[in-house]
């Protein structure tokens, strides 16, 4: 089982951005995180992190035929993307969407995402375990729904 991790705009900058919303945790303590458990579960991750909508577009797109799933923080793209969403409709493949914060305790603009009516499911506001929490739902769907 292949399982694509995308991480959206500013999350390159986890450790030091904002720590009292997004914790300590860098991406990279994040994506160490993700492999452990993928490998406790069984399954191969690529990881991609950009700043970019239109690389987050193009990586969903090429995920077809090659991932089985995408597990993904937007992040900001969360609240304005149309484009990420028609992506993951174009796809068909099942997404897992996740957040450090709980949005919905947030700013009343970020209570809204795109992505969660395309999405098998969310999970927000358990700092780097909305990851993991996240990578085991999604792998849990992918093998019930086999």
């Amino acid at each position: 089982m292949h399982i694509l991790v995308l991480h959206g705009p500013n999350l390159n900058l986890l450790g030091i951005r904002e720590p009292g919303i997004y914790g300590s945790l860098t991406l990279a303590q994040i994506n160490e995180l993700l492999d452990h458990e993928a490998a406790q579960l069984g399954v191969a991750l690529k990881i991609f992190q950009s700043n970019h909508e239109g690389e987050l577009v193009t990586a969903i797109q090429q995920a077809l035929g090659t991932f089985d799933g995408i597990l993904m923080n937007p992040a900001a793209y969360t609240h304005t993307s149309i484009a990420l969403r028609d992506a993951v409709s174009a796809v068909g493949l099942p997404l897992v969407e996740v957040h450090l914060s709980n949005i919905y305790r947030r700013e009343p603009f970020r209570h809204h995402s795109y992505l969660s009516g395309v999405a098998v499911g969310q999970v927000a506001g358990f700092g780097g375990n909305s990851y993991r929490l996240g990578l085991w739902a999604l792998v849990d769907h992918l093998r019930t729904a086999q």
